[in-house]
């Protein structure tokens, strides 16, 4: 088994607060990493998968349940399916507030984020911590061989799909869990959407990575209104399974795009809808520069600290920022991201960290070796370039 990072920090937050909600898309860990920390508890914590019948049926009456298992940490997974609960939860939190019992009492596991943090910020402010949990990450798997990290790329973080046999095997899990999102789970989860309509839209995001979003062509591509186009969209974002990353809109004076950058958030699910099974597929794709772009912002946003937005910043001039990161008033990174072990950057790269006044520049390559470009840029592996967001080094 690999061991999470989360695992620690969603230890840590069930110490301080009475309900933590971890959430990220299905398949990709969260009962595991439920279980793991579950083992170092004592007593022995209440597991309860609401998508099962029978499990979802011992809280016909919620309140008697919890109350018999007072002093338990109770996991619920698949709360979303379960939405009424929220309201129950906030009472009982607030009774065993007063009764003394202020810390880890619930954790929540949820695999959509729209419905899961609109029910519970309504019902659970300020009594619940929430932790996003992506697929493995460059940090989490143990690169003994120079391959490792094209290993993880090619096959995206879902769990199964990284650790199957080969990559056939890999590929065939990745097909079945889209088949199952597009059947199953959509229509459980809002409006009836053609499944067809909804893959061939994922197929486009797919061969358009990391490309601006345009909505009204999205639309025409798929025979439907802009409006329908644009709800298809945010249901894939509130699924978790692809990601907007908004322009940075500093006063800079500068004529700036507006629309937003669209990504795949897996790696491996963007190659199993363009149908590359094998590293050399991927390396011989017109897609390969924007896959690795998108797999890369993946690790990087997966290490930031609370409350910090990630950005991209681009004018109608020219100048273009792949990742822009505040950390405070004085730290600004501007992070370009390039599929070359000899990197080097545009002109439009220099102008945009001007106009954004970038006190920290660099290039994050396939490489293993931290190296100066110029006297500002520094190239530097994805693995630091984790370090150096999650802990200034």
């Amino acid at each position: 088994m690999i061991k999470r990072q989360a695992q620690t920090e969603i230890a840590e937050l069930l110490e301080e607060f009475p309900a933590v909600g971890v959430l990220g898309p299905r398949q990709v860990g969260k009962t595991t990493l439920a279980e793991a920390i579950a083992a170092s508890i004592n007593p022995e914590p209440i597991y309860l998968d609401l998508e099962t019948p029978s499990e979802a049926a011992k809280l016909r009456e919620p309140e008697d349940y919890f109350e018999l298992h007072k002093g338990k940490l109770i996991i619920l997974d698949e709360i979303q399916r379960v939405p009424e609960l929220f309201q129950i939860l906030r009472g009982v939190i607030d009774r065993r507030r007063r009764e003394g019992l202020r810390t880890g009492q619930f954790l929540i596991l949820g695999s959509a984020s729209l419905d899961l943090l609109k029910q519970s910020s309504e019902s659970l402010a300020g009594r619940i911590a929430y932790k996003e949990l992506s697929g493995f990450t460059v940090a989490e798997i143990n690169q003994k061989k120079s391959t490792d990290l094209d290993h993880l790329w090619l096959r995206g973080g879902f769990p199964d799909s990284f650790l199957a046999k080969s990559d056939e095997a890999s590929l065939r899990w990745r097909l079945n869990f889209i088949n199952t999102y597009l059947e199953r789970d959509v229509p459980q989860l809002g409006p009836r959407i053609p499944a067809v309509t909804l893959r061939n839209l994922w197929t486009m995001l797919a061969h358009s990575q990391g490309g601006q979003l345009n909505i009204a062509q999205l639309g025409n591509n798929l025979d439907v209104a802009a409006t329908t186009a644009k709800r298809y969209v945010e249901l894939l974002e509130d699924l978790l399974l692809i990601r907007t990353l908004r322009p940075w809109s500093g006063n800079v004076g500068k004529r700036l795009v507006k629309a937003p950058k669209i990504y795949i958030r897996d790696s491996g699910i963007t190659h199993a809808l363009l149908n590359l099974t094998t590293i050399d597929d991927l390396l011989g794709h017109p897609v390969v520069g924007a896959s690795w772009e998108g797999f890369v912002l993946e690790n990087l946003l997966s290490v930031l600290p609370t409350g910090i937005t990630p950005w991209f910043y681009r004018t109608s001039a020219g100048a273009e920022v792949d990742l822009v990161i505040e950390k405070n008033s004085k730290e600004r990174y501007a992070i370009e991201i390039k599929r070359s072990q000899a990197p080097s950057v545009s002109k439009g790269f220099h102008l945009g960290c001007d106009d954004i006044e970038a006190t920290k520049r660099f290039i994050v390559y396939p490489g293993k070796e931290r190296f100066p470009v110029t006297k500002e840029i520094t190239a530097i592996p994805i693995i630091e370039m984790m370090s150096e967001l999650q802990n200034g080094k």
